[in-house]
């Protein structure tokens, strides 16, 4: 049902949506009716969309009906609208009865109640502070994501920064010390540098070659330099 609600004196006008003989006491309703009065349509409707009481279904339906009655008899824009007012009135009271003990009944009230909802076109100064909120706030993500982006190379830079050593370049700070052992590097003979020749002992063996040829002891090399020039003397 759609009007241009006036009745109540002091009330602007707008248009109305009553839904009649609700199943439902006024109390719950009225508690449901509270959380919307004075808020915008679409911020209405998220919240009637994720409350938890089952009055909240049937008042989402009569809100869409409100805001449907104002775009298509009224000529207003949706998302300009506000919900102006909003009440529940007590309806007819079903009768039943139960019965009892020792032949007693006990009466059951199936409660009613009449739900009503007025939209109503905001006032400029509520329409220009909607709009100052939405030009504050950035229409996409990109502006955010790069802002977020800045933020982590900052953060990065000021890593790398505390992690370098006086004196000395990222690299050399962040390689690994290897273990040493003074006992390991004493017993290790000492290798021939890679492509050298062998001044005695033949030829290195086959497949090896450069840090992979044999340690040569110079010892040996000597004593078997000295025992041929004796027998070549001889």
């Amino acid at each position: 049902m759609t009007a241009t609600y006036n009745a109540r004196p002091g009330a602007k006008p707008g248009t109305v949506a009553r839904a009649r003989f609700v199943r439902m006491s006024a109390t719950k309703a009225r508690a449901v009716l509270d959380l919307i009065r004075g808020t915008e349509v679409r911020r209405a409707e998220e919240i009637l969309r994720f409350s938890e009481r089952d009055a909240a279904l049937v008042i989402g339906k009569l809100l869409r009906s409100a805001v449907a009655n104002a775009e298509h008899n009224d000529d207003q824009i949706g998302d300009d609208l506000v919900v102006s007012a909003c009440f529940a009135d007590e309806g007819r009271t079903i009768r039943r009865f139960r019965p009892r003990a020792k032949g007693r009944a006990t009466r059951i009230r199936k409660r009613t109640c009449h739900i009503t909802i007025v939209v109503s076109r905001m006032t400029e100064e509520q329409l220009e502070r909607r709009r100052n909120r939405q030009t504050a706030r950035p229409t996409s993500r990109a502006p955010r994501r790069a802002g977020q982006e800045a933020a982590e190379e900052s953060t990065g830079r000021t890593r790398r920064r505390r992690s370098r050593k006086p004196g000395g370049t990222e690299a050399e700070a962040s390689r690994p010390t290897p273990p040493s052992s003074g006992r390991r590097a004493e017993e290790q003979p000492a290798q021939p540098e890679a492509g050298g020749d062998v001044e005695a002992g033949g030829p290195p063996a086959a497949g090896a070659s450069g840090a992979h040829a044999p340690a040569v002891d110079q010892t040996a090399v000597d004593a078997a330099v000295e025992t041929s020039d004796k027998e070549e003397e001889r």
